[in-house]
């Protein structure tokens, strides 16, 4: 199975990645996720404006078989939730990396030695 993990991406054990641009990050989850998850129907984020420490639940995502909790990768102020994603849930599955983004966060601490290079991402799905 070949997926794409963009190099210039992080990643997290939890299967989320970060982008990171200045002080700030857009935040979604990875290819291999949303196919693990299958067609996913609701995603839920209820934490706009809070500062969320890195490794809490930021939201939720729900596939037709599963719901799935979502981790922040680091600490921040989440700023904008993707609203196209009320409509079109399903742009995570199409677009994961891109159109598919969930969230976008304001970094107020140094991101985590705990996230994953796109090599070490792979290495832990096993693709």
């Amino acid at each position: 199975m070949n997926m794409n993990f963009p190099e210039e991406l992080r990643y997290t054990k939890d299967h989320e990645w970060i982008k990171v641009e200045g002080n700030s990050a857009t935040i979604g989850i990875t290819e291999f996720a949303q196919k693990e998850l299958g067609d996913i129907v609701f995603v839920e984020v209820e934490t706009l404006g809070e500062t969320i420490t890195a490794g809490d639940l930021f939201g939720t995502i729900e596939a037709v078989k599963t719901v799935s909790d979502l981790f922040m990768p680091v600490t921040g102020k989440v700023t904008e939730f993707n609203e196209e994603l009320e409509s079109f849930p399903e742009l995570v599955n199409e677009h994961p990396y891109g159109t598919g983004w969930i969230i976008k966060v304001e970094l107020t601490e140094e991101l985590s030695s705990d996230l994953l290079s796109a090599k070490e991402y792979r290495e832990i799905v096993g693709v």
